[in-house]
């Protein structure tokens, strides 16, 4: 049985792949930092593995890779998909504490799961594996006034890009895929602000769509990778990789 672990998983596009790759009959790892979510999922999937731990936390999270990699045998795939938008605003407007806060989830929590996740793929027997980081249509082009969102999903496009070179002498490939606009919480949360001003709604697709993308680069062969894929709702504007 292929096993993957999943950050961020107690909701949004985290969530939908978890459920997913259970239906689809890997072993999943569900890593986030409430609980009760992540059993409420695992009490409905044999192969689903609670664990409880925030992705800014060194040691929680070498400890949920290694716990997890246990009980599974082996890590095959990370998706690297924890983050957090942040207030929206102009950076006149932006605390230091905001910045740092978005900055902790989205980059510093990404290197550590991606870390740990390597780390293990490194060791284990036969080694290899595949990391795909969650990066984002930001990654391209940003939204207004998403400073700090854009500004680290920019960098894990250079994670991606290092680990992807680095991963080679190992057997592990590593991918990325910006999705645009799935209807999750974070979307549902902008077109809130956005009907405050007078804006239409944003142009999205359903989640599921962001999942099944995620699962054709993982059951990839090992000698083929994604580097990077762009998954989006159809009527949102073009977007170049600049």
């Amino acid at each position: 049985m292929k096993s993957i672990l999943i950050t961020g998983a107690s909701s949004g596009i985290g969530l939908a792949t978890a459920e997913l790759f259970l239906n689809e009959g890997w072993c999943v790892g569900l890593l986030a930092r409430r609980e009760e979510l992540l059993e409420d999922v695992a009490s409905r999937y044999d192969t689903a593995v609670a664990l409880p731990a925030d992705v800014t936390d060194e040691l929680a999270v070498q400890e949920a890779v290694a716990g997890f990699a246990d009980v599974a045998g082996r890590l095959d795939v990370l998706f690297n998909n924890a983050g957090m938008f942040g207030k929206q605003a102009e950076i006149d407007e932006i605390s230091y504490a905001d910045w740092r806060a978005v900055v902790d989830v989205n980059l510093h929590g990404m290197f550590l799961a991606a870390q740990a996740a390597y780390g293990q793929m490194k060791k284990q027997n036969p080694k290899g594996g595949r990391i795909i980081n969650n990066g984002s249509i930001s990654a391209h082009s940003p939204r207004e006034n998403s400073i700090s969102y854009t500004a680290t999903k920019h960098a894990i496009t250079g994670m991606t890009k290092t680990l992807s070179l680095d991963g080679r002498a190992h057997d592990i490939a590593c991918g990325q895929i910006d999705i645009g606009n799935a209807r999750t919480a974070l979307v549902t949360e902008l077109d809130e602000r956005r009907a405050m001003n007078g804006l239409e709604p944003l142009p999205s697709m359903d989640v599921g769509e962001a999942a099944r993308a995620v699962l054709h680069m993982a059951n990839l062969p090992p000698e083929a990778n994604v580097q990077f894929m762009t998954i989006m709702a159809s009527k949102m504007p073009f977007i170049g990789r600049g």
